[in-house]
């Protein structure tokens, strides 16, 4: 059975720091492009950012405050989020891709079901 399970969203205050996990589980991890989106109250989801093997990119929003990393020996992906803003507040998702061809993971897709992060005073 798949699962993304997101962990370390919370409250903090403006300029504070966190940092979210989400662990994977029932699929080969190392064959999945990981990826974080976030949706805040009333609007779309968007991307925050992804990694995969040849590296991570990130919205210009959260350029040079967030960073994305991966652990494949233990099925998780991190992002952790320094310099927080009030607007960064929003429920954050994992996001799993297949992006191996050839593998029958190719063009899977999964997601978690999302952590809060409220940054507030």
């Amino acid at each position: 059975q798949v699962q993304l399970v997101e962990s370390g969203g919370g409250l903090v205050q403006p300029g504070g720091s966190l940092r979210l996990s989400c662990a994977a589980s029932g699929f080969t991890f190392s064959r999945y492009g990981m990826s974080w989106y976030r949706q805040a109250p009333g609007k779309e989801r968007e991307l925050v950012g992804g990694i995969s093997s040849v590296g991570a990119k990130y919205a210009d929003s959260v350029k040079g405050r967030f960073t994305i990393s991966r652990d494949n020996a233990k099925n998780t992906v991190y992002l952790q989020m320094n310099n927080l803003k009030p607007e960064d507040t929003a429920v954050y998702y994992c996001n799993a891709l297949g992006v191996v061809r050839g593998t029958r993971d190719y063009g899977m897709d999964y997601w978690g079901k999302g952590t809060l992060v409220t940054v507030s005073s």
